[in-house]
């Protein structure tokens, strides 16, 4: 049940070492928790029979190990020594019984939920791998500094939400799903208005962000948040909006930046507004999407159908919509990242790329067959482009 190679106390310790352990943790302990607990695995066949079918993942419960180890050094940080803790004769029994009830329940006996997923499916796996990929690619970015990564910040978000949508469909949490494909798309939307209009919608909305501080007294100085909220009155009142509309205006204000908003906000005829649907996604021209977003704010808000919507449903249509989602995302990431790397980085990602993109395309389409089968999916959804960029 064990590899025998790793149990070999050097191998062990290397591959501890291959982990990334902290520092602070006594390796020839935890080798100790992980000998006590090989050499128990027949009584633990008896209470846990199911163990005997599987080969034990050494690194996986090796991190249990370490984890709770290190969690409980933690806790007792200035009250005991590791020393004195592991002098404690139940200390390593107690390590042991946890770490193998964690890794037995959380890895072999998890609760799927009803899941019509599994990440090893090649319509999760291959879309895990791709986000993985790129996600790994934009870490080499610099971050966090919003007047010089704007774009790569709002990127790499939306990269993350779609790992997260794939992760809770891949657990059987449909509806937890669905509610974040609504802020993914969210995120999606201001991302196009990014790229499309570039410095002049960026400079709104970091305009727009130091007012959402100002807001939230945020800013160092009362004087400096007076003077944003006489700048916010003053703008509000060129485009014919009240103290009421105040919050409204400091979330989607930034929209003025994008070339003749004005001008359509002033026509109430031209049907745009102040908010999500009639102005961010009508401006990235994702309006098609806005029946599904209105579902899915339902769900968000503990509607009825939060409790008694198809399960198996739900499913599908959040997999199509984040399919969508994620063809977009990659076609900016794409446009950003190939025109600012060396010509070796470039090509790797055109390799994966060429791997896996049309699995990507394949996959989409079996899933959109499969929705469309019962009625499931909104048929107004346009397929992804099929062309390379």
């Amino acid at each position: 049940m064990a590899n025998e190679t790793l149990t070999n106390k050097e191998n062990y310790l290397s591959l501890l070492e291959a982990l990334g352990t902290r520092k602070d943790i006594d390796r020839e302990f935890v080798y100790a928790v992980f000998s006590n607990i090989v050499s128990l695995l027949p009584e633990l066949v008896k209470t846990y029979p199911l163990l005997s079918r599987f080969q034990i993942n050494i690194p996986q419960l090796s991190v249990y190990i370490v984890s709770e180890h290190g969690f409980y050094l933690d806790i007792n940080r200035g009250v005991k020594t590791q020393e004195e803790i592991i002098a404690d004769p139940n200390y390593l029994s107690m390590l042991s019984s946890i770490a193998v009830d964690k890794y037995y329940s959380n890895e072999h006996m998890a609760v799927r939920m009803n899941s019509y997923a599994s990440r090893y499916n090649p319509i999760f796996s291959t879309l895990d791998l791709y986000l993985n990929f790129v996600l790994t690619m934009l870490s080499r970015f610099k971050r966090g500094d919003p007047e010089r990564t704007l774009l790569i910040d709002v990127m790499v978000s939306g990269f993350s939400m779609a790992k997260c949508v794939s992760s809770l469909l891949e657990n059987g949490y449909q509806s937890e799903a669905f509610s974040t494909w609504r802020t993914l798309h969210e995120n999606e939307c201001i991302l196009k208005i990014l790229i499309t209009y570039r410095e002049q919608v960026a400079q709104a909305y970091l305009r727009h962000m130091r007012y959402g501080q100002a807001f939230r007294s945020g800013l160092s100085s009362k004087e400096e948040t007076d003077a944003c909220f006489l700048e916010i009155k003053e703008r509000m009142r060129e485009v014919n909006l009240k103290s009421k509309d105040m919050k409204r205006f400091i979330e989607y204000g930034w929209l003025l930046g994008v070339p003749g908003f004005k001008e359509k906000i002033l026509n109430p005829s031209e049907g745009y507004k102040f908010n999500f649907r009639d102005g961010v996604q009508k401006v990235a021209e994702l309006s098609q999407y806005s029946k599904l977003y209105e579902t899915s704010s339902e769900i968000t808000h503990s509607s009825p159908l939060l409790i008694y919507a198809s399960k198996e449903a739900t499913s599908k249509i959040v997999t199509m919509a984040l399919y969508e989602s994620f063809f977009r995302l990659e076609k900016s990431f794409s446009a950003v990242y190939l025109g600012t790397v060396s010509a070796p980085e470039r090509e790797a990602y055109l390799r994966m790329r060429g791997l896996y993109y049309q699995e990507l395309q394949v996959a989409y389409r079996y899933i959109s067959r499969s929705a469309n089968k019962k009625a499931e999916a909104p048929k107004s959804i346009p397929a992804p482009e099929e062309e390379g960029k």
